[in-house]
């Protein structure tokens, strides 16, 4: 069905604000109702979650379970996974509904996305928090964070920010000339993997490229199904019509390589390693002569995570954001802390001491149980990863401070750990951990300038990064010398927590294309401008007064 919608006024939005976070103190109503939904969701598993193409549910019979990563025996729901078949099926159904999604009027487009965005903020924040705390292993205030207010954040901000893209216009006209621009969605469909560890990062790689009229087949997470299933229902609820997301959980080769294949394939949107985006680019370019146009790859991948310590750093400060940046979500965050350069007077002066004391009070166990600072890692290889780096770390002589072992009796434990090295090249301080782990470097106090070089030669990553100084000249040295050593640079504050609207994110060489979600610019990657000139009057005659002689 094709339509036109009459222009019957200039529409304004609601302003967008950040949403305001929750504290989920002792006895407070808020804390109350996240626990009743915890529980009510433990007793009512496990969930069954289908496939859904074209709107419809799709059970296919080949199921995979997602487990409480904090108790193995606690299956949060059985999923139902796509082939490529059923793939090839979601991009027809995609194609098919884009259309009438592009020609849809901005302004009801924008309503469903600031409705979802008021459902998750009200009705739907305990399940969707639940969920996120189950399934992905985050205690309350991470969930919060994440599957509440950064998921409001996205989707608010988002349509703040195509707004304000579909306002730049040619700034001149000539006399008898009118021009304009129009930003139209990509020819074919965009292709969404979403990561385990940030439920609004989910939200955010299905919600960009469809608010300004993409159709998007989603592969989730098998770790953050049951999240990422109640998104899309949230979505669904908001109003989003049927086919313009198609969710298709199931095995990643076989999905990616089905979307990647296809003719009409026009944009990759991705969160997740280094090693998996680099080979699906290397997969989009072996296609590249099947493609109407060229797509457009979108990737936020890996971190190894800087602190850089001044000598003129308050200590204190220091401590307490080394150990929310490495240690908040089990170190699970792409911009957490993992590198530590710390002056060698203050690290013997009272700077380790501080850290050890203050590590040694973290409180570890169930997410379910709110006294915790840290839960678990997501999974067993994730598990055996980051206990295998701490070995390998001692075997190159780094010594382990605090931590270094885990527990995978009921769930997966990792202890928040310190491990010191002589050698700023070690392997902990090179390979990316995505765990509770800090190697930290005593650098000779005289060496600041080139400790900043060793910190911007030694590892591919450039995500995040920190530097703690009181003396501005040390600040500005810094942030000179380590200009691309990450997209997010910090000063005097932890290297993770970028608020959509206030810290765009991205980083690049490894870490990714830098494209900074929670800006404008994340939202020109998903269209195409076309430019518009019109002409009123004219010309009486082909030639131009330079040729009458």
């Amino acid at each position: 069905m094709s339509f036109a919608t009459p222009q019957l006024g200039r529409f304004g939005l609601p302003p967008a604000v950040n949403e305001p976070m929750r504290n989920y103190e002792v006895k407070s109503a808020d804390r109350a109702g996240l626990q009743a939904a915890v529980e009510a969701m433990r007793a009512a598993g496990p969930f069954d979650v289908p496939c859904i193409v074209d709107g419809a549910e799709v059970r296919t019979g080949r199921t995979q379970q997602q487990r409480n990563p904090g108790n193995h025996e606690h299956v949060l729901c059985t999923y139902h996974e796509a082939d490529a078949a059923l793939t090839e099926k979601a991009i027809a159904g995609a194609l098919k509904a884009k259309a009438q999604w592009e020609a849809m009027p901005w302004n009801d487009r924008a309503a469903i996305f600031l409705k979802a965005a008021d459902l998750i903020a009200g009705k739907w924040r305990f399940p969707l928090m639940a969920a996120t705390m189950l399934g992905q292993g985050k205690n309350a205030w991470q969930a919060e964070i994440d599957a509440a207010a950064e998921s409001c954040d996205f989707l608010r901000f988002g349509v703040k920010f195509v707004d304000e893209m579909y306002s730049i216009q040619p700034a001149e006209h000539s006399k008898t000339v009118y021009n304009r621009s129009e930003y139209r969605a990509l020819e074919g469909f965009v292709f969404a993997i979403s990561p385990f560890n940030f439920t609004a990062i989910a939200a955010n790689l299905v919600g960009a490229p469809a608010l300004v009229g993409n159709t998007v087949v989603w592969k989730p997470s098998p770790m953050a199904i049951y999240s990422n299933y109640l998104v899309y229902k949230i979505f669904e609820e908001a109003g989003m019509p049927a086919g313009v997301v198609q969710f298709v959980p199931g095995p990643a080769e076989e999905i990616a390589s089905t979307a990647i294949a296809h003719r009409a394939f026009a944009a990759l949107h991705f969160t997740g390693s280094t090693h998996v985006f680099r080979s699906l680019w290397k997969q989009i370019a072996g296609c590249m002569d099947n493609y109407v146009g060229y797509p457009r790859i979108v990737g936020e991948t890996g971190g190894k995570n800087f602190h850089l310590v001044h000598k003129s750093a308050d200590v204190d400060a220091a401590v307490h954001q080394a150990i929310r940046g490495a240690f908040e979500y089990q170190g699970q965050k792409c911009s957490a802390l993992s590198r530590l350069y710390v002056p060698q007077s203050m690290w013997a002066g009272g700077f380790k001491e501080k850290l050890l004391r203050e590590i040694a009070s973290i409180s570890q166990g169930p997410v379910e149980q709110f006294e915790h600072f840290m839960g678990p890692v997501i999974a067993r290889h994730s598990y055996d990863k980051i206990l295998g780096l701490i070995d390998a770390a001692k075997k190159e002589g780094g010594e382990v401070l605090c931590g270094g072992r885990g527990n995978d009796a009921t769930g997966f434990f990792v202890e928040p750990t310190v491990i010191e090295t002589r050698e700023p090249r070690s392997v902990t301080m090179v390979n990316e951990i995505f765990g509770p782990v800090i190697t930290v470097y005593a650098y000779p106090d005289e060496q600041f300038e080139e400790t900043c070089r060793i910190i911007d030669t030694t590892t591919e990553y450039a995500l995040t990064g920190s530097v703690f100084a009181r003396d501005r000249y040390a600040v500005i040295t810094a942030s000179n010398l380590l200009r691309n050593s990450s997209g997010m640079f910090y000063i005097n504050d932890k290297c993770t927590g970028a608020v959509v609207g206030q810290q765009p994110f991205g980083g690049g060489r490894a870490s990714g294309t830098n494209d900074k979600a929670g800006s404008m610019a994340i939202f020109l990657r998903f269209v195409q401008q076309r430019t518009i000139k019109e002409t009123m009057i004219h010309p009486e005659h082909y030639s131009y007064p330079s040729n009458i002689v």
